[in-house]
């Protein structure tokens, strides 16, 4: 990102050189609101430590590959000067669905955790990325559980990707033994549904493809993000798989939208991407109540697709939106996949 253009954004505050705790959020005080906040800066920014690439800052900071690289397109994911400018990821408006277990958006290669309510402690929601299935190894959607954990898991390549590596000169033994240079890393949750699908660690070599479209359908986690969701998540857990590329959500009476670009072979067309996020706005009990909003933010937000939540309207304090959907916090009702 060329520094002149960071001038551009209305807030400019300091240069966050580093990060205790990256993936914790506290939810909103309102049970109403869904947009979490990691900085108080609006324009959170790094400086590159060394001459390094974009892949680098984003392992620093635990973001997927793709987040980065959107955040920043001007800059060149494989020069970053030291000192350069970077900018990070902040806000996140949460996926429709019920705040409990965990909830994989594909859409954003990002799950949100939500650990279970302590007494004193304020209600938390820790989110991860991760990698996804390739355009022609989809990862599936729907609502599953965790069924099993392992730690050290040996990898046994299904015939399908062994035929696929052999096809590419690339032969996969028919056992893979744990250890830094296995697919699986060091832990695996396996999820219950038919075809064997994984919530896991990655080998040495894959560590920069989090964040991507690269997996055989699994989702392909950050060591210590796995390991970190491994220690907390019982068997049982429920995992609802979503995607969900454009999200509104309300924050201290500001409405906000967030929006993704589309997956690897597929396409929906600008007037698609506008009509699934009218519906979304009107979803959130803003038709009657917002006649004028931001209509520039949100052809900007559609248009950038950089996932960085837009304010479109902010209501008066007195005013409250409806509650029209039941993923509420605590909810255990239905959710929907947008486009």
């Amino acid at each position: 990102m060329k520094t002149r253009s960071l001038f551009a954004f209305p807030v400019l505050l300091s240069v966050i050189s580093g990060i205790a705790n990256a993936t914790t959020y506290t939810l909103p005080e309102n049970s109403n609101d869904t947009v979490i906040t990691q900085f108080h800066d609006e324009v959170p920014l790094t400086r590159a430590e060394q001459n390094e690439t974009l892949l680098d800052v984003a392992r620093r900071f635990l973001l997927g590959q793709m987040e980065i690289v959107r955040l920043n397109s001007d800059a060149d994911r494989w020069n970053i000067k030291k000192n350069e400018i970077v900018r990070l990821a902040n806000r996140r408006i949460l996926p429709d669905t019920p705040h409990e277990g965990i909830t994989l958006n594909i859409a954003e290669y990002r799950m949100y955790y939500y650990p279970p309510a302590q007494k004193g402690v304020a209600p938390q929601v820790m989110s991860y990325a991760h990698g996804i299935g390739r355009q022609d190894w989809k990862t599936p959607l729907g609502k599953t559980s965790v069924v099993q954990k392992v730690k050290d898991p040996s990898w046994h390549p299904p015939e399908s990707i062994r035929r696929e590596h052999a096809a590419n000169g690339d032969p996969l033994p028919a056992v893979v033994p744990p250890g830094p240079h296995n697919p699986l890393g060091a832990y695996m949750l396996h999820l219950g549904v038919p075809g064997g699908y994984l919530i896991h660690g990655t080998d040495i070599d894959k560590i920069y493809g989090i964040g991507m479209q690269i997996t055989h359908g699994c989702m392909r986690m950050y060591p210590e993000d796995i390991e970190a969701l491994y220690n907390s998540v019982p068997v049982g857990t429920p995992v609802y798989m979503v995607k969900q590329p454009i999200k509104v959500g309300w924050l201290d009476n500001t409405l906000y939208i967030e929006a993704h670009p589309d997956l690897e072979g597929e396409e929906t067309t600008p007037a698609e991407k506008l009509e699934v996020a009218l519906k979304l706005i009107q979803k959130a009990g803003a038709a009657q109540s917002m006649p004028e909003f931001d209509q520039n933010a949100l052809k900007q937000a559609l248009t950038v697709l950089d996932g960085n939540p837009v304010a479109l309207y902010k209501r008066l304090p007195q005013q409250t939106a409806p509650v029209s959907s039941p993923a509420g916090r605590g909810s255990k009702g239905g959710y929907y996949h947008g486009v």
